[in-house]
């Protein structure tokens, strides 16, 4: 074992001492939270180009209110009150007369005006849109556009022109707009955490706001950071055997260590690597958030299961790459099976979005329990508000012990194969009957 030691310690200081590792230290979180940063300090970056829209109203009544909803709008938002620099877009609305003889052109030749950028876009406004029929199509008020989904006018102009129909809907059913306004308004409704009440003193807590950076902060921070490390710790031992195969390095290290041997010091060198990284994610924010007096957004309980999950996946996703870096011949199938090797962990990734929203779903829970799956999935569910049965981590991190136990064991029978085979690249099913026969 001591030469197994000797050789992790070599893998180790080999992997920290490169320029790729300290940059993959430092710009590993920074491209993590690079796009949270940039919508922060892009959020006041705006087109502020005037958007001129024309207005075809065969209602004959709703036109003049949006014009007038853009003037007071283009007043009061467009420039700064103090120092008068432009903020926002001018919205500047042109009403054109309805061709009821030939609708279709009329819109064929306000499209070709957006095309020629004389127009932002145009709105149609339905003959019956006052007194809608059920699938009338008169009834419908349509916004062309170059990119409708995803316009900003489109959905200023909703605002204005519901509370205008709302008004008029109003009087022609005989109802004063401004006596029964109050009835109309909407009610937000607030996100409150549950009650609890202190077992030793009896008092009952208040509920705390729902925050949904806080409830999901946490969660995707680890999330990311245990996927860094993976792939700063178990991705490059691919590389790395398969280096030492090609130089025949380890023909010469085979002298005195067994195959498994120097797996397993590989193994743990990669490891070590991975708890270098995490030491210096975990302990800057934990020593920042203390010293600003936010200790309480620390989550302390999960940091325990973080460092399980990582260390028995590192040497599960270790192994395989170990294993697969043994069976290369050349750089170019290095890089062929690079990515079939990350899959594992870059699935759970794919996957945030279904268990952030549902995460005790029959889906999420059978999905987290799923060995090569738990270490991201499980992890994520526990550091969400709502938790999980005490049982499931547990059983999860059992589920992980016993694959890591077999993929440590069939991979190395395969890197016991695989390191020393020169010429041919084997096949998958070939290196599942290594895995088996040894």
């Amino acid at each position: 074992m001591p030469k197994v030691f000797r050789l992790a310690l070599r893998e180790y200081v080999a992997a920290v001492r490169t320029k790729a590792f300290l940059l993959g230290l430092v710009l590993g979180p920074v491209f993590m939270c690079g796009s949270f940063f940039a919508m922060v300090l892009t959020k006041d970056q705006v087109d502020t180009t005037d958007k001129r829209v024309a207005v075809v109203d065969r209602s004959g009544a709703l036109a003049q209110s949006l014009l007038d909803a853009a003037q007071a709008r283009n007043e009061k938002e467009v420039a700064d009150k103090t120092t008068g620099k432009k903020l926002k877009p001018a919205y500047l609305l042109e009403v054109v007369p309805p061709n009821a003889a030939d609708p279709q052109g009329q819109r064929l030749a306000l499209s070709d005006r957006v095309r020629r950028k004389e127009l932002h876009a145009f709105l149609e406004i339905g003959a019956e849109v006052l007194q809608p029929r059920k699938d009338s199509p008169r009834q419908r008020v349509e916004y062309y556009a170059k990119s409708p989904a995803l316009d900003d006018v489109r959905r200023w102009i909703e605002g204005p022109l519901n509370d205008q129909l709302r008004q008029r809907r109003l009087r022609e059913a005989g109802i004063d707009p401004a006596a029964v306004g109050h009835l109309l308004e909407r009610v937000s409704v607030d996100g409150l955490g549950l009650i609890a009440q202190d077992a030793k003193t009896g008092e009952i807590s208040k509920a705390r706001r729902g925050n949904a950076a806080e409830a999901l902060g946490p969660a995707i921070v680890l999330q990311l950071l245990l996927f860094i490390l993976f792939m700063i710790g178990a991705a490059p031992l691919l590389q790395s055997v398969m280096e030492e195969k090609t130089q025949r390095i380890a023909e010469l290290l085979l002298g005195s260590v067994t195959p498994f041997e120097l797996m397993l010091g590989k193994l743990l060198g990669g490891v070590a690597v991975s708890l270098t990284g995490a030491a210096v994610y975990l302990l800057a924010p934990v020593l920042v958030l203390t010293s600003l007096a936010l200790a309480k957004f620390i989550p302390y309980h999960i940091l325990p299961w973080f460092l399980a999950y990582m260390l028995t996946a590192m040497f599960m996703y270790g192994a395989i790459f170990a294993a697969l870096g043994s069976a290369c011949v050349e750089p170019k199938d290095a890089q062929a099976l690079q990515f079939p090797a990350m899959l594992p962990m870059m699935i759970p990734m794919f996957l945030l979005g279904p268990v952030l929203k549902e995460p005790n779903s029959a889906m999420a829970i059978w999905l987290s329990l799923f060995p090569p799956f738990t270490p991201m999935l499980m992890l994520l569910r526990q550091s969400l508000p709502e938790g999980v049965p005490a049982w499931q981590p547990w059983v999860g991190l059992a589920g992980v012990l016993v694959c890591t136990v077999l993929s440590v064991w069939a991979s190395g029978r395969i890197f016991r194969v695989g390191i020393l085979m020169q010429g041919k690249v084997p096949r998958l099913t070939e290196l599942g009957r290594w895995a088996i026969r040894g």
